[in-house]
């Protein structure tokens, strides 16, 4: 387990990486939302908007949110949208 001032330092370098993303989704109508950073260095997100639908969520999850996140955080092992199983 990771220690609180460990996980609340790795969580906002979480959200830092996913609001650089939140413009280039919000101009498309969508957006973004961190839910957790569990125990296991596993990112959960939620998507809004048009992110929900969108054919080419996929690619934006792996391509460019797990990407950022990792930049950002590279001990964590991955990223999960909550309300999309791709």
């Amino acid at each position: 387990m990771t220690p609180a001032a460990d996980m609340k330092e790795l969580t906002g370098r979480v959200e830092r990486a996913l609001a650089s993303l939140r413009p280039y989704l919000e101009a498309d109508g969508g957006n973004i939302e961190l839910v957790e950073v569990t125990d296991e260095l596993t990112v959960k997100v939620k998507l809004h908007g048009s992110c929900v639908d969108c054919s080419m969520i996929h690619m934006t999850m792996k391509g460019g949110v797990e990407q950022a996140v990792r930049a950002a955080a590279p001990e964590v092992k991955g990223v999960e949208a909550v309300n999309w199983h791709g």
